[in-house]
């Protein structure tokens, strides 16, 4: 049943909202470059459920319905519960985050606010409590990653509810973001 909701879903968002281009089709090396990053992201050691609310909290900011969608499902998928995805636009109102996952949001919503006053000494002092040096870093280039998603699917109009989760051997690396 859940396929065929799926699939109207996808049928009526294509109607509704037609994209501008395709980024694997139109610009391959482009597309190539970006997927090397989310491959390393994907496979730098952090917790894939710490990198989904990552790269879904910063989604939310940006306003990128597509990859709302994609990392909603994907979180779904790895077996996130509703109420922390839910109530994850209000974290810091909510008791459902771990000290990391709290010090983590507030990291990467200063870095995709930047142009709001920079990152502020304060986050800082509260993330290096929580990640190693190699773990800030790699935070950082997981919130770059999906800053810059969000860019190109936004100037793209890639349409949400035509992304379907899947599960994916670790060996895979990353998956083709517009299909």
């Amino acid at each position: 049943m859940h396929e065929v909701v799926q699939t109207f879903i996808s049928f009526v968002a294509a109607e509704m909202m037609e994209p501008r281009f395709d980024f694997p089709k139109d610009a391959p090396e482009g597309h190539r470059a970006m997927m090397g990053i989310e491959e390393y992201v994907n496979q730098c050691g952090l917790e894939k459920g710490l990198l989904d609310l990552i790269k879904l909290r910063v989604s939310q900011i940006n306003g990128c319905a597509f990859c709302i969608d994609m990392h909603w499902k994907d979180a779904r998928l790895r077996g996130e519960g509703e109420a922390r995805l839910y109530s994850l636009d209000a974290w810091r109102q909510c008791p459902y985050y771990s000290d990391r996952e709290r010090a983590a949001l507030s990291w990467a919503e200063a870095l995709t606010l930047v142009a709001d006053g920079h990152v502020p000494d304060a986050v800082y002092e509260e993330v290096r409590q929580h990640f190693a040096s190699k773990e800030l870093a790699d935070l950082s280039f997981a919130v770059a990653s999906i800053n810059a998603w969000n860019r190109v699917m936004i100037s793209a109009r890639a349409v949400p509810g035509t992304y379907t989760a899947r599960k994916q051997h670790q060996s895979e690396g990353a998956r083709t973001i517009m299909e």
